[in-house]
């Protein structure tokens, strides 16, 4: 199985790199700036919308954990459609670290919860525009998997294997916190790729 990552010297790519390669992954980092991964892996290095078709051919798994700049949020709908439209009418699986905004709030599966945060908040333009990322590859024929992560998605939290995955519906633990460490997130993330679960499901992850 060969396996690309984008944005694999962010803080959930590198983490999700590093696991995948501890595993024994054959994995390729597709990046920016090849000089700021932590692992010894081959690269190509290129940003995101200069993704060719050819370029992502050889792979079996693409995961997006692409991070748009401040102040173009856009961007995080804008490459889903780009990897779309690149992996359109291939057997790639695409799984794409998402946000929590695009859970639905209940069973009825009615709102989600970004149709519940407030338009002026700060955090609004990048969970409006994952949110409708989420939607467009839901509505896609590719063999994707959508996994987003606990509201409180924490870069420095320690890695304790004490988690639970969920449904597309947000669920909080036994104490109502909605919490995942990024090393535990990563290490579920090598899990779904290593034993190809999940697929064509959006999925979230909580720490018990």
């Amino acid at each position: 199985m060969k396996i690309a990552v984008i944005g694999a010297t962010g803080q959930a790519g590198s983490l999700i790199t590093e696991k995948l390669v501890a595993a024994g992954a054959d994995v390729t980092a597709l990046v920016r700036n090849a000089s700021r991964l932590k692992v010894d892996v081959p690269d190509i290095e290129k940003d995101i919308f200069a993704l060719t078709q050819a370029d992502l051919a050889p792979f079996d798994v693409v995961i997006e954990a692409f991070r748009a700049p401040e102040g173009h949020e856009i961007q995080h709908l804008q490459a889903m459609q780009h990897l779309m439209a690149l992996l359109e009418d291939s057997q790639t699986r695409l799984i794409a670290v998402g946000g929590t905004s695009s859970l639905y709030s209940d069973e009825t599966r009615t709102k989600r919860l970004i149709d519940l945060v407030d338009v002026t908040a700060s955090f609004y333009p990048v969970a409006k525009y994952m949110s409708d990322a989420a939607l467009e590859l839901k509505a896609s024929d590719l063999n994707y998997t959508y996994f987003s992560p606990a509201a409180y998605f924490d870069p420095a939290g320690l890695e304790t294997r004490a988690y639970s995955l969920a449904t597309d519906i947000f669920t909080v633990n036994a104490s109502g916190e909605s919490y995942i460490s990024m090393a535990d997130f990563a290490s579920a993330m090598r899990d779904i790729v290593l034993n190809g679960t999940h697929q064509r499901e959006h999925i979230s992850i909580y720490q018990n």
